[in-house]
């Protein structure tokens, strides 16, 4: 007999050997010989209180052997001299769209415009330290896509497109850790991301797919509505009869292709703001009811915010704890910031994006000339905006949170993660209404929900302009494009994912989609 149980432990009892396995006897009233094990199936922190606890899911075993291995298990097998299915962009969405086809039996041909994941951190260093970006390998364009130096958070809510435990355990089969089977808001951390993004191109070069980088695509070959090829800009081409389009929110080349090819898409609404960083303890101090370092049982605090002003959502965004500020610009000429964190989480800065939502129809009329690219263009001007504010280098725009709810130049900046650095700037002025008003009266509302947070001790780092994609590409219900045979929009490129287990599970639904008929 197998039975799942929630224990509660508190800070105290964590550090006692055996606590669940006591906790679990207490409560099912069992001996310890009728108990063959115990398997935590979920851990989560309950920090309403001051009295913080861990909330435990467990499964005891009666008298039934634990099992060591997963249900899961993934067939791989060999095809090199299978039909192929292409799939351009080698982020959450290629990769699993490319792991699912070897599954399926055919030959993935991955085509990426970046460098291996080693190799794009040469070009990450050219970014922080020389303020050059080369627009085919940055923190968005490469291996792994942007989800490999980020993060790695796996939380979603995206429950019913997919199974979310498959996209965990494949993870894990690559090398993550198992704790992401059992923590509540998992992550895996940008430290540890590139070796598992390696394993999984690893086995898809050992099962007999293709893996092909510094491959930038530059144009579709279509007859009669029909996908024939692709093709390359040092001038290679690929004949392809289905592809996957898996480009990320960041491919602006290909919304641009697309729309030169009047191939159908669509505006859709989005998010932009700044990044707001503080110091870590301030929000440790704030989610843990504590005074000083926090107790070392405890991972860095995270928070999520979100505030209604005049209509519009203005809420946080891919929160870091213990994490960094990055330049995610994929052109020179242009400031972007994002963040990424450690698997430790153990910087001393905690940051996170503070957006404000942009809605397609209302909020951009003086872009409707653009059709639908006008959100693209609207992110364009806001990253010139913020490259010029900055002194028209990597350096951002930054000031500190009171000094930008209450209007005024910030004399100077706290310290900060962002290795470029920062210049002090007004950008209560210089953000457009629409997105600078509404977060100065954000600002003030969260520091009432979270007594602490609006303090002279936060800087404020523009911008954030890169949360999701400003376009979506249509597809129909069997996930192919309605005009274009053979075309299967994807992740979040196409509008259809917020992060890496969302555009992985849209990865395999389109590598499924795309294989039928084949």
């Amino acid at each position: 007999m197998i039975k799942e149980i929630q224990l509660r432990v508190t800070l105290e009892e964590e550090t006692q050997d055996a606590i669940l396995l006591q906790k679990a006897l207490k409560k099912l009233r069992l001996s310890r010989e009728e108990v063959s094990g115990i398997k935590v199936l979920r851990k989560s922190i309950d920090a309403r209180n001051p009295l913080i606890v861990f909330n435990y899911k467990v499964a005891v075993f009666i008298g039934e052997t634990v099992p060591e291995t997963s249900d899961y298990q993934f067939d791989y097998k060999d095809v090199s001299n299978a039909k192929e299915i292409h799939i351009v962009g080698f982020g959450p969405a290629g990769m699993y769209a490319a792991l699912r086809c070897i599954e399926l039996g055919f030959k993935p041909v991955v085509l990426e415009r970046g460098k291996k994941v080693q190799e794009r951190r040469r070009d990450l260093r050219a970014i922080n330290q020389e303020h050059f970006v080369n627009e085919d390998s940055n923190y968005c364009f490469g291996e792994g896509g942007a989800g490999t130096y980020s993060d790695g958070k796996l939380y979603t809510r995206s429950l019913k497109r997919g199974d979310v435990r498959r996209i965990f355990e494949n993870l894990v089969y690559h090398g993550a850790t198992e704790q992401i089977l059992i923590d509540a808001h998992p992550h895996i951390g940008t430290n540890k991301l590139p070796n598992i993004v390696q394993n999984i191109r690893e086995t898809i070069i050992n099962y007999g797919g293709e893996v092909h980088f510094e491959a930038r695509v530059t144009d579709f070959i279509i007859k009669n509505n029909t996908i024939q090829a692709i093709q390359l800009q040092d001038g290679r081409e690929f004949t392809a009869t289905r592809v996957i389009l898996a480009t990320g929110h960041s491919a602006r080349d290909i919304f641009e292709l697309l729309h030169k090819k009047q191939i159908a898409l669509q505006a859709k609404s989005f998010a932009m703001g700044v990044r707001v960083e503080h110091p870590q303890e301030i929000i440790d101090n704030i989610q843990y009811h504590c005074t000083g370092e926090r107790n070392e049982l405890l991972p860095a605090a995270a928070y999520s915010l979100v505030h209604q002003v005049r209509d519009r959502g203005v809420y946080s965004f891919c929160m870091c704890p213990g994490g960094f500020i990055v330049p995610a610009a994929t052109a020179n000429g242009e400031v972007v910031v994002n963040g990424m964190s450690p698997s430790r989480r153990n910087n001393k800065f905690a940051n996170s994006g503070i957006v404000v939502e942009i809605n397609a129809e209302k909020d951009l009329q003086k872009y409707e000339h653009f059709g639908v690219l006008k959100g693209l263009e609207f992110q364009k001007d806001l990253e010139r905006l913020a490259f010029t504010a900055g002194g028209r280098s990597q350096v951002a725009p930054a000031q500190r949170l009171t000094d930008f709810v209450e209007g005024k130049l910030s004399n100077d900046l706290n310290p900060t993660s962002y290795q470029p650095g920062l210049q002090s700037s007004p950008l209560h002025s210089l953000l457009p209404k629409a997105i600078g008003g509404r977060l100065r009266k954000g600002f003030a509302a969260f520091g009432e929900k979270m007594n602490g947070y609006y303090t002279d001790q936060a800087n404020i780092v523009g911008v954030e302009s890169r949360t999701s994609s400003p376009v979506n590409i249509p597809r129909k219900e069997n996930l192919e494009h309605p005009q274009i045979k053979g075309l299967f929009p994807c992740g979040e490129g196409g509008g259809y994912a917020g992060g890496i287990v969302s555009a992985a599970m849209d990865g395999e639904r389109c590598a499924e989609a795309a294989v039928v008929g084949l």
